[in-house]
Order: structure tokens, then sequence, then C-alpha cells
């Protein structure tokens, strides 16, 4: 019967912007399981002896995932037979498309990870090989590969996606019946404390009295 199960493709780049294919594998045996991790940092900043406060955004840390390959040349699984270097040849294989080092980028390549509805894009992080069976000369027979992968966007794609909601860029908003400047600074920067230099910044005589129709910039926050 024909194998018609989809596997698990690993496609290396030498950068993600030219998408220049530098190699790929598709893996022997798809892994049971994948875990991904998403992780948003927070400002701990506090005044001492102050009580506690909303937590402030800081930055959302790249995506990571973590996976588990198996490669095996016990014969058992379609016929994949040791040769003469077992599983070494396959993890020899992996290493050089994924860890290899670019002379001319400084950097190993990027990676993408294809598998049913998954697309991931990033680069290797950690890599722990477990060799576990072994033939009467020594040569192992069958590993598993936890390797971990730190996520990467293309510059553009990440810069239109920040340029949204960035404390960190001048925005202008037009004023409306009801705004106040403490409000604004607050769903802006999430915090109101910053309506003085707001007010300087737009040469407000009054930051209480805003004029309807009004534009006032709001510049970026000094870290």
């Amino acid at each position: 019967m024909a194998d018609n199960v989809t596997k698990m493709k690993i496609v290396a780049w030498s950068d993600p912007q030219s998408k220049k294919e530098e190699g790929s594998m598709t893996v022997q045996v798809n892994p049971e399981s994948y875990s991904q991790k998403i992780e948003i940092k927070y400002s701990d900043k506090q005044a001492q002896g102050t009580s506690g406060k909303l937590p402030k955004f800081s930055k959302i840390e790249p995506q990571k995932m973590d996976f588990e390959l198996m490669f095996d040349r016990t014969g058992v699984i379609n016929g994949a037979t040791a040769g003469d270097l077992g599983v070494d040849e396959d993890i020899d294989n992996l290493q050089k498309l994924i860890i290899e080092y670019q002379g001319d980028k400084h950097r190993p390549r990027f990676v993408s990870i294809y598998w049913g509805t998954l697309q991931f894009d990033g680069a290797l992080e950690t890599m722990d090989i477990s060799y576990k069976l072994f033939d009467s000369q020594g040569r192992p027979l069958r590993a598993v590969v936890k390797a971990s992968f730190i996520g990467s966007v293309e510059d553009k794609k990440r810069v239109a996606k920040e340029n949204a909601q960035s404390p960190d860029l001048t925005k202008v908003r037009v004023i409306n019946e009801g705004d106040t400047l403490p409000l604004l600074c607050y769903q802006i920067y999430g915090d109101s404390k910053y309506y003085i230099e707001v007010a300087q910044a737009n040469n407000l005589n009054d930051f209480r009295y805003l004029e309807t129709g009004t534009k006032i910039k709001f510049p970026p926050l000094n870290q």
C-alpha cells in the first residue's frame, strides 16, 4: 500500500527575504507532537514603597517551536537499512542543512518548517541528539533529535505590523468632544502621566481645554 501520509518538510534559506532555497529535507517519521511558546514581556519598573500597578507592556518575544524527530535505520520503517553509517548520515544531513555556518552571511541558515497547516519560519536555537540503538559494530541505528527553533519575521512585515500600534512612533489624533489629554495619553501610551510632555510638544497653554477638531501630536516616549 502506498504511503500517503504527508511528511514534515524542512527548507533552508540563505535569508528570509530573498527566499533563495539552499536545500531541504523531508523527515523520516513525523513527530507525535510539537509545542509552541508565545511570551509577552512587561516592564516591572515601580517606585520603591508603592503598591502594585497595572503591568506595562514591553515587547513580544520571538515565537518558539519545539520538535522531536526520530531517525531509524533498523529496517522496520519503510525498509530503511543501516547502510555503512547507520543514522550518522541522516544526522549529518540535518546538521548541514540547518546548522552549517554561512561564511558570506556570518550565521547559520534560516529555515521554514511545513507540515499540514503548520508553517513556521525561524532558525535553530538548540539541538539535543540521543542515540538509542546500535549494531554489533557500534553504529547507531536509531536517534531522537530534540530541536528548538526561534521564530523570525521579515523586517518589512514586522515594521508594518509594529507601526500601527507602537508608542515609540509619533502619532496624530484629531480631538473629539469629551477628549482629555490624560485620557488620550492613557489610550496611546498606556499611562496618563505623559500629558505634560504632550502639552509641551504641542505648545498648549492650557491642557485642560482641547478645541474639537484640532490635531494633537503624541511624540515617541523617552525610554
